[in-house]
């Protein structure tokens, strides 16, 4: 059997520009930052101009506690993009945060038969490149 060789094929990364740049601009502060309708005051993700509670088109950013519990996740046991090869098996976990908003993320301190509904976490920033820092989450003291 031969070895497997390691990628050097890099991440694929967010392209910053319009909300995607604001939300990353606030991880790169170590703020997790959401936008917040100026109408009904409902939390929302992913950003977006109408709020689809109340249609209001007025709100702004605020910054989140950054503490939630797991609320679901799936395993990854195959890498569908080479830079994710070393990577599986691999958990990506839905966090739903303390003001109500869902996050797609990673338990960087969790092995994937580890995880548990409705486990504490809470962010922690890493830096994926000199422009994108990533929100990811570990477990939280209860």
């Amino acid at each position: 059997m031969s070895e497997q060789k390691k990628t050097s094929v890099p991440k694929p990364l967010p392209v910053l520009e319009g909300f995607t740049k604001a939300f990353y601009a606030g991880c790169a502060r170590g703020e997790l930052l959401f936008q917040v309708c100026g109408g009904c005051n409902r939390w929302r993700h992913v950003p977006r101009e109408l709020c689809a509670e109340c249609g209001s088109w007025e709100w702004e950013w605020k910054a989140s506690s950054g503490r939630g519990r797991v609320f679901t996740w799936t395993v990854i046991a195959r890498a569908l993009h080479p830079a994710f090869a070393d990577a599986v098996p691999l958990a990506a976990v839905v966090v739903e945060l303390e003001e109500g908003v869902r996050l797609l993320s990673h338990v960087i301190d969790c092995a994937p038969d580890a995880l548990e509904m409705e486990m504490p976490v809470e962010v922690v920033f890493e830096a994926a490149s000199d422009e994108v820092t990533l929100p990811l989450f570990r477990r939280a003291a209860v």
